[in-house]
């Protein structure tokens, strides 16, 4: 049985979000649903919107080839994540960036998802949430994580099942961990599982990454075919909608040639390379047409 970890923090403020100008989004609310009377139903419709939903978050076919899954660390990923780290694994532009991004497009009192996540979330500090569950595979971070309302231990990597309720989430995050998953197709389906119709998923990521324990497909990869992967991702489950994809460069990011090496995290962690982390996010919807009845 899945351990849920209840964690009291302190009552905030009510918030909301200014406009963000300089920053390409999409609106938090794409979707609206239109009331029709019921002299107009047919069963024709109600068919068709069976048909829709019975569809809906399964997988239409694999992003990733056997090869591509593998680790050069194959050992368990929970042995290389057992220590806390209390560090952030991106500069401070990237964080503003995220930051900014959240402020947009995340509704007050959503109820969040934070998969993937440590001892800090990059939430708007102001924002006011009403219910933020965090997922991870160290406890002691999590913990740490003032965001977080509960928490749980889960290594997706060996199962991608969320012990959630279906439907009960106004927003999933995933950040700079994606690179890490070996099975995405079954996560991304479980994700859209959770979320409400309208939901938004949201996967940010630089070019950071713990080498050893990133798969194959995404080592091998620069800045733009790491981003398509993403979007391959969402557009093997049914019924996300079209991804889009928001990207800040620095003026002096690193070339492609150096972004691809296999030594150029630790370059970049030793201050080696120049210019400050790249952001990229992908973002969709949980598509939903309205119900006739």
């Amino acid at each position: 049985m899945l351990a849920i970890h209840p964690k009291p923090k302190p009552r905030l403020r009510s918030w909301h979000p200014p406009i963000v100008a300089n920053l390409q989004t999409i609106s938090s609310l794409p979707f609206k649903s239109r009331v029709f009377p019921a002299t107009k139903t047919t069963s024709t419709l109600n068919e068709s919107n069976e048909t829709e939903r019975s569809s809906a978050g399964k997988i239409k076919r694999l992003v990733l080839s056997k090869e591509g899954r593998t680790k050069l660390n194959s050992y368990p990923d929970r042995e290389f994540y057992s220590y806390p780290r209390f560090v952030t694994h991106v500069d401070d532009g990237f964080i503003s960036t995220l930051t900014n991004l959240y402020q947009e497009m995340l509704r007050p009192d959503s109820e969040i998802l934070d998969l993937m996540s440590s001892w800090v979330s990059h939430l708007p500090k102001q924002a006011v949430y009403k219910r933020i569950v965090g997922h991870g595979l160290n406890a002691q971070e999590l913990a740490r994580n003032p965001r977080l309302d509960y928490f749980f231990v889960k290594d997706l990597n060996q199962d991608q099942k969320l012990e959630l309720e279906s439907s009960s989430f106004d927003a999933v995050l995933c950040t700079v961990s994606v690179q890490y998953l070996q099975q995405p197709e079954k996560v991304f389906a479980e994700v859209f599982r959770v979320l409400r119709p309208g939901g938004v998923f949201i996967v940010s990521f630089s070019n950071r990454l713990f080498y050893e324990k990133a798969i194959s497909a995404w080592r091998d990869g620069t800045g733009y075919s790491r981003i398509q992967l993403v979007v391959q991702y969402f557009q093997c489950v049914e019924g996300f909608t079209q991804a889009e994809i928001i990207r800040k460069l620095p003026a002096a990011a690193a070339g492609p040639q150096q972004e691809k090496s296999p030594f150029s995290w630790i370059m970049r962690l030793l201050g080696l390379l120049s210019g400050s982390d790249p952001f990229y996010a992908v973002v969709a919807y949980k598509n939903f047409k309205p119900v006739y009845e």
